[in-house]
C-alpha cells in the first residue's frame, strides 16, 4: 500500500499519466532550437530489480515506471563501480577506475581513495562552456570537507551545491550540518539526537528552487540531484514508512522499501515541477543508480527478500552483473522515442552524450561515447571492452558468498562484447603474476546470472587470454589529464606591492579550431593585471593551446596572510557556436618571498614566507614552548628524538615558498611527547596543501594514534602550506612537531 505522501502524489500522477501523448511515430524537435535542460537524478545504492520498471513485483514505484514508459529503458546499464566514491567519479569525469581519479572508497589504513584534481572536467564544467546554469544537489561523496579546493563541487562546475561533501557524513540522513557552496549550513532541527530535518526533504525542496529559479531563464540548465537513498542506515521519517506485509519481512526491509517509495516521489516532485513550469518537454531527464544493491544496517537489510538485483548474481561490492549492472532510463517527451535499448552502455557515456546535445566540446581523454544519436532513434556504436575494478576490504555476508569467499581482495572485470572475465588477485596485490589470479568467464548472452564459467573450457582460451591482457592493460598508476578550456598558472603568493606574473591558458581539445578567441583576468578590487602578451588570436587550432602572460599586482596596503582570488575568463567560438571558460585561482598574501630552496633541505633551515602559531612563535629544531621563543625542548614523537623540524601550536600555519623546484615533502607529524607528557587530552589535525591543493590530512592526531608519516609529491608546487588545527575543542595540550621536515629538490 502507498505511504501518505505516494497517495497524496497518486492522483496528479495518474492525470499526467492520461495524459501523455502516444508514441509519436518520428521524434519531434526540440522547441526553439535551444540545447535542452538537463535534469540527472541519481539514486544511491539502488539495485536492477527493485524498481517496478525492471521487474520489481512488491515495492511500488509509479513515478519512475511511468519514466520508463515515456522514454527509453536501458537493460544492459552499467555504472563504474560496485561502490558508490569511484562510481561517481567515474559518472562525472567519464573516466573507467583504471585510470580515474577516485577508484576506491576510503578505509582505515589506506588513504588513497583520492579526490578530483583540478584537471578532472566534469560534465558540469562542459555544460558551464556553453552558458548552462549548473547545481549538485544531495551527496558529492570525495572531500576534502573544504571549500576553495579542485575537489569541492563549485570548483568542478557547479555554480550551487547543497549536501554532503565527504563519504562518511552522506551516512547520516539526519546530519547537524550540511555545506551551502563554500560554507557548513548548521542545521539546528538536527542537533545532538534531534531527528527534525530529514535530508532527502531538504533536497527535494532545494532542487524543487533551483528548478523554480531558472525554468524561465534565458539559459539551459543541469540540475544533478543526487539523494542518499535508498542507501543504509534503513530509516525514513515515520510518515514516509509504506505498509508493506509481505512475509518474512523485518524492520529493515520495510524501511527499505519504503526508501525506494521515498525516492519514487523524489522522480515525481521534479516531473510534476518541470510540468508545472511549462518545461517538461524542454528537459531530458536522467535516472540512474550508482551501484548494486547493499545488505547493510544493524539489523542488516536482506536484498534477496524483495529480489532486489533481479536476476543478476551480485550486490554492491561484487563485479558480477548484481554489483554493476544499474537501471538507466531517459526521458524528454517529444523528442526521446519510447522504447528500450539492449544496447552495453556505461554510464561513462553520459558526459559526451551531455556535451553533443549542448553543442559543447569534451575533453578529448575520456572514455565515454556520446549515445545522441541513440536518443534520437538512431544507433551508437559499442564500446570496444568494458572494464572495472574493486579495491575495497569490507564485504557482506552474500557479496562474499557470491565472491566465492575472495569479498576482500582485489578484483577486475571486463567486457567484450557478450564475453565477460572476472578475476581476483591473491589477496589484495594487484601486482601479482597472471598465474596467481583466479580468472572466471561468462557468455552474458547465454548466462546473464554469471552461473556457468567457461574459463576451464579450450574453446574459450584464446578469448580468456585476450581479456585477461586487457585487464591488466587498463590500468594507470598516475593517469595526467589533458588540460581543458582555461587554467591559471604561476604562483600561489604574492607580495603586497611587488609584481608577480600568472599565465592563462586556452587548451582546445576538440578536433576542430576554435576562432575569435580571447582571454581576460579579473582581479580583486585595488589590483592591478596588464597583459604582457597578447591575450586575443585568430584561432586556436585543434588539439593546441594558447597562453597569455600576465603581471600583477596587490596593492601595498593589502592585508597579509589573507587569501585573495583571481578570476580567468576565455571565450570562442565553435562551430558557430560561443563558448565561454571560466577559472580561478586563490593567492595568498605574505609577508616576503623568500628565495625558493637550490638543493634538497629541511624546512627549518629555510625561511618562511609566511607564519602564525597559536602559542609565541613557530620553533625551529624545536618542539613548541610555552610562549617565549626557544623556550621548547628537543622534538620527541612516540619516545624518539629529532634534532631537525619544526615546533607548532595548534592553530597553526607556515607557509613555504617551494618556487616550484621541489619534488617531495616528507616529515613525521604528531603530538609532541612534550605535550602528552603533561596530559593526554591532547588533540589536533595536521594538513598540508600545494599551491591549494590538499596533499596530506593526518585526521584525528592524538596520544592514542601516535605520529603520522607524510610523503607527498610537490612538484611544481609554489607555495607550501602546514596547517595544524585543534581537533577536540581543547586547545591547552595541543603541542604539535613536524619532524625531519624535509623537501627534497
Amino acid at each position: 500500500m502507498p505511504n501518505r505522501r505516494q497517495f497524496l502524489a497518486g492522483s496528479a500522477a495518474a492525470l499526467s499519466l492520461a495524459a501523455l501523448p502516444r508514441t509519436p511515430a518520428v521524434a519531434a524537435p526540440h522547441a526553439a532550437g535551444r540545447a535542452p535542460n538537463i535534469v540527472l537524478i541519481l539514486a544511491d545504492d539502488l539495485g536492477y530489480g527493485e524498481l517496478g520498471c525492471y521487474g520489481q513485483q512488491t515495492i511500488r514505484t509509479p513515478r519512475i515506471d511511468a519514466l520508463a514508459a515515456e522514454g527509453l529503458r536501458f537493460t544492459e546499464a552499467y555504472s563504474s563501480s560496485p561502490v558508490c566514491a569511484p562510481s561517481r567519479c567515474s559518472l562525472l569525469t567519464s573516466l573507467h577506475t583504471g585510470h580515474s581519479a577516485v577508484r576506491q572508497n576510503p578505509f582505515p589504513g589506506d588513504p588513497g581513495q583520492g579526490s578530483l584534481r583540478a584537471g578532472d572536467t566534469t560534465f558540469a564544467e562542459v555544460l558551464r562552456s556553453r552558458g548552462y546554469r549548473t547545481a549538485c544537489i544531495g551527496k558529492w561523496g570525495f572531500g576534502p570537507e573544504l571549500a576553495d579546493q579542485p575537489s569541492h563541487p563549485q570548483a568542478r562546475g557547479f555554480e550551487e551545491f547543497y549536501g554532503y561533501i565527504d563519504h562518511g557524513h552522506a551516512h547520516d540522513y539526519y546530519p547537524d550540518y550540511l555545506w551551502h557552496n563554500g560554507e557548513k549550513s548548521p542545521l539546528p532541527q538536527n542537533a545532538g539526537t534531534a531527528q527534525g530535518a530529514f535530508a532527502a526533504d531538504l533536497f527535494e525542496e532545494r532542487a524543487l528552487d533551483f528548478i523554480d529559479t531558472h525554468a524561465a531563464g534565458p539559459d539551459p540548465f543541469l540540475l544533478f540531484l543526487a539523494p542518499t537513498l535508498p542507501h543504509f542506515p534503513n530509516v525514513v521519517p515515520a510518515e514516509d514508512m509504506v505498509g508493506y506485509t509481505k512475509e518474512g519481512w523485518g524492520a529493515p526491509e520495510k524501511a527499505h522499501a519504503s526508501q525506494v517509495a521515498r525516492l519514487d516521489t523524489v522522480v515525481g516532485a521534479v516531473v510534476d515541477r518541470l510540468a508545472q513550469r511549462g518545461i517538461r518537454e524542454d528537459t531530458l531527464i536522467v535516472f540512474t543508480s550508482d551501484n548494486g544493491p547493499h545488505e547493510e544496517g544493524s539489523p542488516a537489510v536482506d536484498p534477496d527478500k524483495y529480489d532486489a538485483n533481479g536476476p543478476l548474481r551480485g550486490y554492491k561490492r561484487n563485479l558480477y552483473e548484481g554489483g554493476i549492472r544499474i537501471p538507466l532510463i531517459v526521458s524528454q517527451p517529444g523528442t526521446i522515442v519510447p522504447g528500450t535499448t539492449h544496447r552495453p552502455t556505461p554510464q561513462l557515456d553520459l558526459l559526451p552524450t551531455f556535451a553533443e546535445l549542448a553543442a559543447a566540446p569534451a575533453p578529448g581523454d575520456i572514455d565515454g561515447m556520446s549515445i545522441a544519436p541513440l536518443l534520437a532513434a538512431g544507433t551508437a556504436a559499442p564500446h570496444p571492452h568494458l572494464f572495472w575494478l574493486r579495491n575495497d576490504p569490507y564485504q557482506g555476508t552474500k557479496s562474499n558468498q557470491a565472491d566465492g569467499g575472495r569479498g576482500n581482495r582485489w578484483a577486475e572485470a571486463v567486457r567484450k562484447g557478450d564475453l565477460k572475465a572476472v578475476r581476483f588477485a591473491p589477496a589484495r596485490d594487484p601486482k601479482a603474476p597472471d598465474s596467481q589470479w583466479v580468472v572466471q568467464l561468462y557468455n552474458l548472452a547465454a548466462d546473464p546470472s554469471e552461473a556457468t564459467d567457461l574459463a576451464a573450457r579450450p574453446e574459450h582460451q584464446a578469448a580468456l587470454t585476450e581479456l585477461t591482457a586487457l585487464m591488466r592493460t587498463s590500468q594507470r598508476a598516475h593517469a595526467e589529464r589533458t588540460p581543458y578550456g582555461v587554467t591559471i598558472g604561476g604562483t600561489t603568493i604574492a607580495v603586497p606591492g611587488q609584481a608577480f606574473t600568472v599565465t592563462t591558458t586556452l587548451a582546445n581539445t576538440s578536433d576542430t579550431a576554435w576562432t575569435s578567441a580571447a582571454m581576460s583576468l579579473t582581479v580583486p578590487d585595488g589590483w592591478t593585471a596588464q597583459a604582457v602578451t597578447e591575450p586575443t588570436a585568430q584561432s586556436v587550432a585543434a588539439g593546441q593551446s594558447r597562453t597569455t602572460t600576465w603581471k600583477v599586482t596587490a596593492p601595498a596596503g593589502a592585508a597579509k596572510g589573507a587569501r585573495f582570488r583571481l578570476r580567468a575568463k576565455a571565450t570562442a567560438t565553435l562551430d558557430a557556436n560561443s563558448l565561454t571558460f571560466t577559472g580561478d585561482r586563490v593567492l595568498t598574501t605574505v609577508a616576503s618571498l623568500p628565495a625558493p630552496p637550490t638543493a634538497t633541505a629541511y624546512l627549518s633551515d629555510l625561511d618562511w614566507a609566511w607564519m602564525v602559531n597559536a602559542w609565541g612563535p613557530a620553533e625551529r629544531d624545536m618542539s613548541n614552548g610555552k610562549q617565549a621563543a626557544g623556550d621548547g625542548p628537543p622534538i620527541s614523537l612516540a619516545g624518539k628524538t629529532y634534532a631537525k623540524g619544526l615546533g607548532v601550536h595548534a592553530r597553526s600555519e607556515i607557509i613555504f615558498h617551494l618556487g616550484g623546484v621541489a619534488d617531495r615533502f616528507t616529515a613525521l607529524v604528531g603530538l609532541d611527547d612534550f605535550s602528552v607528557r603533561v596530559s593526554g587530552a591532547g588533540g589536533v589535525r595536521a594538513r598540508v596543501f600545494g599551491d591549494g591543493v590538499p596533499l596530506f590530512d593526518s585526521r584525528p592526531l592524538n596520544p592514542a594514534s601516535g605520529p603520522k608519516q607524510v610523503d607527498v609529491d610537490v612538484t611544481g608546487v609554489h607555495a607550501l602550506r602546514l596547517l595544524v588545527e585543534d581537533a577536540n575543542s581543547n586547545g591547552s595540550y595541543d603541542h604539535t612537531s613536524w619532524a625531519d621536515a624535509k623537501v627534497t629538490v
